[in-house]
């Protein structure tokens, strides 16, 4: 069967990095986990002080900035400039600010080209907001993946209690609803189902069950793009 691209876009919390995971592991596929380049970016910025208002400050840090993965004993591992920042980019603080740092369309645009040089040899499995409609809009599946508000708040909690931070739910939701607004509107890639997106909602459904729909959709999906 012929190898394709695969898209999973959707709101923050819904469990796309799961999926994805699950999915390119199921697959054989890589995956690249393109929230993590943002939060990269983000973590950053603070780091430095970069003001995101400053064009030239933006783009002088982007020229300093490499991203990669590895993977290590515990899942994927992000490298920022060669250093495992896992830890710093799911921070509360990072969390609140990289929103606002992917609007920046000078951001966007740098973390996209390394995206699509990344896809250039298929078999990926990428996760994000604009995976679908701007990285590659070509892609052989896409997928919109949606959870109720009070289960993603529920999800991210007890990602960050097995981190070792607790913070309230009501901190949790506002953070949640900020990003779905600024990620929804920005004017540079804003977030939203493709045309041709299958919408997947998983508020409901457990892990297992959500990657048998997935996989049912990737392998039904390599079987069309072999007859043409």
């Amino acid at each position: 069967m012929s190898e394709i691209i695969i898209a999973i876009d959707g709101y923050s919390s819904c469990g796309k990095s799961t999926l994805a995971r699950a999915l390119a592991a199921e697959l054989n596929y890589r995956y690249i986990d393109s929230g993590a380049m943002y939060r990269a970016v983000t973590l950053f910025f603070l780091e430095r002080g970069i003001r995101m208002d400053q064009k030239p400050e933006v783009e002088s840090a982007l020229d300093q900035i490499h991203i990669d993965f590895q993977h290590g004993p515990d899942g994927l591992i992000t490298l920022l400039n060669g250093e495992n920042v896992e830890e710093g980019i799911r921070s509360m603080a990072v969390a609140a600010k990289v929103s606002p740092v992917a609007t920046i369309p000078e951001v966007r645009r740098a973390l996209v080209r390394q995206q699509q040089a990344l896809g250039r040899a298929r078999q990926i499995v990428m996760d994000g907001r604009d995976i679908g409609t701007v990285v590659f809009p070509h892609a052989g599946l896409k997928i919109f993946l949606t959870a109720s508000l009070e289960e993603r708040v529920r999800r991210r909690s007890l990602q960050l209690l097995a981190k070792g931070m607790s913070v309230p739910d009501d901190e949790i939701r506002k953070n949640l609803l900020e990003r779905d607004y600024i990620d929804s509107t920005r004017s540079d890639s804003p977030l939203m189902k493709a045309p041709d997106a299958v919408v997947l909602d998983n508020t409901n459904l457990t892990e297992e069950e959500q990657l048998l729909v997935a996989v049912t959709l990737a392998l039904m999906r390599k079987r069309r793009s072999n007859l043409y």
